[in-house]
């Protein structure tokens, strides 16, 4: 299938959409919450989470990622404006990227490693799409985060529980 690129940046920015609903719910001084010892902070979910809109930049931009060389740092976040910046940010060097990319760069390769342990060997194209797959997954986990926090979830692909919409 051709023409995939204005598919991906239509699915990005879907979902961006969707995540800019989430990241001001999240609770300021509960950045530091965890809902089990096992579990990512309130603060790491969320930065994760922001930080996803840039993933397909990044995938189009290189051919891998080595955390041995180039461990991961979270950005550093001092509220929910800062959160929103990150995921804006992102979503406009992805389109960018993405709208400047040929659809034979989807193609190539791209691997996630650490150091010599291959942990992900994808075409660009898949690892746009495992973006895709990160944001929409950690979001949901963000949701369960929220709700027992007792934070109305919005609606993602429907009205949710929450809605008041009588559905």
């Amino acid at each position: 299938m051709k023409n995939l690129i204005p598919i991906l940046i239509d699915e990005l920015t879907n979902e961006i959409a969707i995540t800019r609903k989430f990241l001001p719910l999240i609770p300021e001084d509960k950045y530091d919450w965890k809902p089990h010892p096992k579990s990512m902070s309130l603060r790491m979910l969320s930065v994760h989470i922001a930080e996803i809109a840039g993933w397909p930049a990044m995938g189009l931009k290189t051919d891998f990622i080595d955390f041995k060389t180039n461990p991961y740092k979270p950005t550093e976040i001092h509220n929910n404006k800062d959160l929103l910046a990150i995921l804006e940010k992102g979503e406009l060097t992805s389109i960018q990227v993405l709208e400047s990319a040929t659809e034979d760069d989807l193609d190539k390769k791209w691997e996630l490693r650490y150091g010599d342990a291959v942990l992900l060997n994808l075409t660009k194209y898949g690892m746009i799409r495992h973006s895709l797959d990160q944001m929409i997954h950690h979001r949901a986990q963000l949701g369960v985060f929220l709700r027992l926090l007792d934070i109305p979830i919005p609606g993602t692909y429907g009205p949710s529980a929450d809605d008041s919409q009588g559905f």
